[in-house]
């Protein structure tokens, strides 16, 4: 299990505002696509206040029942509540963000 945090928020020394869950199932293309999307969004919107935990399938996937994992690669807001999924591969970055509450349906 790898954890990737933004160094604003690790610097400061307190909890990131965003807390991310991403799951994934190996090192394919679709879950490396998936997790440099979240980064890039996470670095245009949210900067300095996210923490990103990639959780990998193939080698815990006993953690996928936590979250009720269903389908890979899923990303889960845990913080702020209530807690919201989104499944895929994230490139859609409208949707993305208003699947995370980022950014209000227009």
């Amino acid at each position: 299990m790898a954890t990737h945090s933004s160094r604003a928020s690790a610097a400061a020394g307190k909890k990131p505002e965003w807390q991310l869950r991403l799951y994934i199932a190996g090192k394919t293309a679709r879950s490396s696509a998936a997790l440099d999307n979240l980064k890039k969004l996470c670095e245009d919107h949210l900067a300095g206040r996210y923490s990103i935990e990639v959780i990998d399938l193939l080698v815990n996937p006993q953690l996928a029942a936590g979250d009720q994992i269903l389908a890979v690669p899923t990303l889960v807001r845990k913080f702020p509540e209530p807690m919201r999924k989104i499944i895929g591969d994230l490139s859609n970055e409208e949707r993305v963000l208003v699947g995370l509450d980022v950014r209000p349906v227009v």
